[in-house]
C-alpha cells in the first residue's frame, strides 16, 4: 500500500468523508509536509481503496444548498489493512531515493564550479524547506503527541540533510585546494 492510500484509508478510519473534506483535513494538519498525497490524487484513490474493498461509499444528500456528496466509511477489510499496514509502517524499514543521490552519482560530469553551486542551490532549498516546515508545525499548535513527532522526524531529517550537504561542500572546497 502506497503511503497516500495509507493516508487516505487513516483519515475515513476516523470518520466517514467526503473527497472535499479529505483535502480539508490534509490541509489543516500539514499532512502534506510529511507524506505525498496530490490533490489531484485523492478521488483516484479512494476509487481505488473502494475497489479493493478497503472503503465502501453512499451518495448522500447535501446539508443545506449544494450537490449529493459520495461519503466515504471504511469496511471491516479495511480496519484489518490499516492495522497490517500501520504496524509493517512502524516495524519495516524502507529504503528511500531521493534524487540528490543520482545527482551525486553523476558529480564527475559536472565541473568544480558547477557542482558546488548546485549543492548551494540544494543547501538553499533546504533551509527554506526547513524554515516552511517548522512554521507549518507551529502555526498547528497544539498538536496531538503522534502529529508532532511527525513533524520532528521531518526537521531531524531535513536538519540531518543539511549537515550532509554542508559536509559535501567542504570535502569538494578542500579538494579543490
Amino acid at each position: 500500500m502506497t503511503n497516500a492510500k495509507l493516508a487516505i484509508l487513516s483519515l475515513i478510519a476516523e470518520s466517514p468523508r467526503h473527497g472535499y473534506e479529505i483535502e480539508q483535513i490534509i490541509e489543516e494538519r500539514g499532512m502534506r509536509e510529511w507524506t505525498e498525497i496530490g490533490f489531484s490524487s485523492i478521488y483516484y484513490i479512494l476509487k481505488q481503496l473502494e475497489k479493493s474493498s478497503l472503503i465502501d461509499s453512499q451518495l448522500r444528500p447535501a446539508e443545506g444548498r449544494g450537490p449529493a456528496r459520495r461519503v466515504y466509511q471504511i469496511t471491516q477489510e479495511g480496519w484489518k489493512t490499516l492495522e497490517e499496514t500501520t504496524l509493517e509502517a512502524l516495524t519495516t524499514p524502507k529504503q528511500s531515493f531521493p534524487s540528490i543521490l543520482l545527482g551525486m552519482a553523476n558529480l564527475p560530469i559536472l565541473s568544480q564550479k558547477q557542482s558546488l553551486a548546485a549543492l548551494r542551490t540544494y543547501q538553499d532549498g533546504l533551509i527554506k524547506r526547513l524554515t516552511h516546515v517548522a512554521l507549518q508545525a507551529e502555526s498547528q499548535h497544539p498538536l496531538p503527541d503522534h502529529v508532532e513527532m511527525l513533524f520532528d522526524y521531518s526537521l531531524r531529517m531535513l536538519e540531518a540533510e543539511k549537515g550532509w550537504v554542508e559536509n559535501v561542500i567542504q570535502h569538494l572546497k578542500e579538494k579543490q585546494k
